[in-house]
């Protein structure tokens, strides 16, 4: 038994050391001058780390014609994501509530054109979504670029709260009932502290897959609301000459933190969501 767990332990340090290596690599190459990056190796440690190329990464990398970094476009990607997750995550679980324990007509198909939704790749649908926006008067603004992350995120967090509301016993639902709460004081009252866990795993998921999406935030934004992930890949595109690479790897972290810090402190969260049923069924 003693040396099954040294081989388990071994295993999993290596998968873990595996997976943390680009990430290493990252930060230790946005912490070199360039001299040093042309002078030496990619994979040897900095010499004399600085932070100069994360504070040109943020507020001094030439994007187009404006040389102002990363910073507006960070700004606009939270702009973007509060309200795209909110209205998601919301919507979802109202919607996941609504198929699983009321007696809603067609339910079941319903719920089969929603699922069906998680099967399209966006691709498929992006030039009609884009007639769509561009009719409503949205193309090209935030607006517009929320509404997209809401259609396309609600079919996934309705699963998420249809299979969890689905275990529910129903004689807690009757009791409300009994006692005169109506749909959406059940709703409130009673089913969303139940679902505490599986919205947190909606909430991390959904903010991960918003924050680094790269397609719809290319396709529907305008040069003044495009988010994070767009400003980072023509912020590399758009280097003529010597490629700064540690400015490229500190744009790169720059643009990936906000998600890793929020599996770094929402990590317990998600596990519990995950084991509480959130992908059951």
């Amino acid at each position: 038994m003693r040396y099954q767990r040294l081989i388990l332990y071994l295993l999993l340090t290596s998968a873990a050391l595996a997976m943390l290596a680009p990430l290493l690599f990252m930060i230790s190459t946005s912490l070199k001058p360039m001299d040093e990056i042309r002078d030496g190796s990619l994979f040897a440690l900095p010499h004399a780390p600085t932070l100069a190329a994360w504070a040109k990464a943020w507020n001094g990398a030439c994007i187009g014609d404006s040389c102002e970094g990363l910073s507006g476009q960070f700004a606009n990607s939270f702009i973007i994501v509060l309200p795209s997750l909110f209205l998601s995550v919301g919507l979802g679980a109202l919607t996941g509530y609504a198929l699983s324990l009321w007696r809603v007509p067609y339910a079941n198909v319903l719920f089969s054109a929603i699922l069906l939704g998680l099967f399209i790749p966006p691709q498929v649908t992006l030039y009609p979504m884009i007639i769509m926006v561009r009719e409503l008067g949205l193309f090209g603004s935030v607006s517009g670029l929320v509404l997209v992350h809401v259609v396309w995120g609600m079919a996934f967090v309705t699963l998420l709260f249809r299979n969890f509301f689905q275990s529910v016993p129903q004689d807690l639902l009757k009791a409300a009932r009994i006692d005169g709460a109506g749909f959406f004081a059940i709703f409130w009252y009673v089913m969303l502290p139940l679902s505490l866990p599986v919205f947190a795993v909606a909430v991390i998921l959904q903010f991960t897959y918003i924050w680094n999406d790269f397609l719809l935030g290319l396709t529907f934004s305008s040069p003044e609301s495009q988010p994070v992930t767009v400003a980072l890949n023509n912020l590399v595109g758009s280097q003529f000459g010597e490629q700064e690479y540690n400015l490229n790897m500190a744009a790169t972290m720059l643009t990936a933190l906000p998600t890793v810090l929020v599996y770094l402190f929402s990590g317990r969260l998600f596990v519990r969501g995950i084991a509480a049923g959130a992908v059951k069924g």
